[in-house]
């Protein structure tokens, strides 16, 4: 990170920073209500800012965003291509320009006329965009509050977000105090906290701009990948970014490169996964060549939304070609294909116990680890919060095997709800997915409280799956001897006790 760290200097490698030492090389200048040594907002403050700066930028109203990419010729560019590529050089997506599912191949099935129109087929991938834009895009100012700056805010939601930091934190109740904006509000209060809108100098009303333009570009209809996992994956990151080993290293560049991963590491995810958009020949697996699909669109479509809100334009474009960069690194790293790699490598360096947080790079590569500890964190919450991770992934799942079976194409595995049951999915992602990595994310961090939460939370879980399992297992045997079985389920029950 030696380009960031050139225009942010942050403390002397490997010094931990001091109670009340200031981490802010810049004055706050004459802002309202900064006082120095704390933060450069109380929350409540910041929210007034933000209601007094919207209230002034009349310019907005009836006029196109300044950010809209490079100019309105650059949206009309080469029709099929959603690239664009800016100053930097890094290809982004252009947003609100998802490719629409080929329905020559799809509908090549018998199936097709009990599918129905081509536009509910669209609605179940969840693919179709409808080409949306926030109010905000269009220069419309609205006349309510805008999310976060609803009163009920200081209320309970304010309650919760001053417990952020706990692992018990219950995003769904949250996200339901902030009216379905869990992603916005938490990034708001999380950039404040770590002072992060003062260290590089962000504009409020812009900051919030580009998160409602994230939390947006996720599709409420996934059960799982929607906007309130990437709230939960960014809670998870905050407490992870925390842990006495690490925080002591970090850099602001670090933390706000941590938690905009988070929060925009599954944004505009399809409903799908990758085989499936490999077998259905879709764009955007010809477009990265069946490599990191999903995860090289999310980095893609997060450094358009960077490039049309403008967020970072006021930094010297090496900082933020750097940004962009390293964004990639963590987005790409979530990718499960490449868990063995990470699990190889980490394991090496505690072994080798090489490791020196004070280097850029293996400074980065745990920042990496964290990502991917946060995405798949689910097993390792509260038994109540892990279930309901658990039943939503799994209904995503059956949902992509109800379309491949709708259109014959061959099912993919995990996808068929009458043979893959969710313990038995659960207990194999936590076998062979989860403990392993938790487990060398413990032994880095040294075993502290919240490492051996997770574990212990883990084992729990883990344990009340195998219950639950044995119960399915001694239930179709009851069928299966009073003759209540199909011919499927049978088959199914004895594949599953085989060895």
């Amino acid at each position: 990170m030696p380009v960031l760290e050139r225009f942010f200097p942050a403390a002397e490698p490997g010094r931990r920073r001091r109670t009340g030492e200031e981490p802010m090389p810049f004055p706050m200048g004459s802002l309202p209500g900064y006082q120095q040594g704390t933060l450069a907002w109380d929350l409540p403050e910041m929210i007034k800012m933000v209601k007094l700066v919207w209230k002034s930028r009349g310019e907005l109203r009836g006029t196109k965003h300044r950010g809209v990419l490079e100019s309105e010729d650059a949206l009309g560019g080469s029709a099929g291509d959603a690239r664009v590529r800016g100053q930097t050089g890094v290809l982004s997506e252009r947003r609100g320009s998802y490719p629409f599912i080929d329905f020559r191949l799809l509908n090549n099935t018998t199936l097709s006329g009990e599918i129905g129109t081509k536009k509910k087929v669209k609605r179940l991938l969840s693919f179709q965009r409808y080409f949306h834009a926030s109010r905000l895009l269009r220069g419309i100012v609205p006349q309510a509050s805008l999310y976060l700056l609803d009163e009920d805010y200081l209320g309970q939601a304010r309650h919760m977000l001053s417990k952020v930091g706990m692992w018990d934190f219950d995003i769904f109740l949250f996200d339901r105090l902030t009216n379905g904006n869990s992603l916005v509000t938490l990034l708001c209060h999380l950039f404040n906290v770590h002072g992060l809108i003062h260290h590089f100098q962000l504009d409020v009303v812009t900051l919030h701009r580009f998160l409602v333009m994230v939390q947006e570009d996720y599709h409420s209809q996934n059960p799982y990948h929607n906007a309130v996992h990437a709230a939960d994956v960014t809670q998870a990151m905050h407490c992870y970014l925390r842990e006495p080993k690490l925080a002591g290293f970090l850099t602001p560049s670090d933390i706000m490169l941590g938690l905009l991963a988070a929060a925009a590491h599954d944004v505009d995810h399809p409903g799908v996964n990758q085989p499936f958009l490999i077998k259905t020949k879709h764009h955007l697996a010809s477009l990265y060549q069946n490599v990191s699909v999903l995860e090289n669109h999310h980095w893609r479509s997060t450094i358009g939304m960077l490039r049309e809100s403008r967020l970072l334009a006021h930094l010297p474009k090496e900082v933020t070609q750097d940004i962009e960069q390293q964004l990639g690194s963590l987005i790409l790293a979530t990718d499960i294909n490449r868990q063995n790699e990470f699990l190889i490598r980490l394991k090496s360096h505690l072994d080798n116990q090489d490791l020196r947080l004070e280097n850029a790079q293996d400074r980065h590569f745990m920042l990496q680890i964290a990502l991917k500890c946060a995405d798949i964190c689910n097993p390792c919450r509260l038994w109540d919060l892990s279930k309901q991770w658990s039943e939503r992934v799994c209904e995503e799942f059956y949902r992509q095997g109800d379309l491949e079976q709708k259109f014959q194409l061959e099912i993919s595995p995990l996808c068929n709800q009458q043979k893959d049951t969710v313990p038995s999915i659960q207990i194999g992602f936590m076998t062979y997915i989860v403990e392993p990595l938790f487990e060398r994310w413990a032994q880095f961090t040294g075993d502290t409280p919240l490492s051996e939460n997770m574990l212990n939370h883990l084992r729990r879980n883990k344990a009340k799956w195998r219950s639950l399992l044995h119960k399915q297992h001694s239930s179709s045997r009851s069928n299966v001897h009073s003759g209540q079985v199909t011919g499927s389920q049978e088959q199914n029950l004895s594949k599953e006790e085989t060895p």
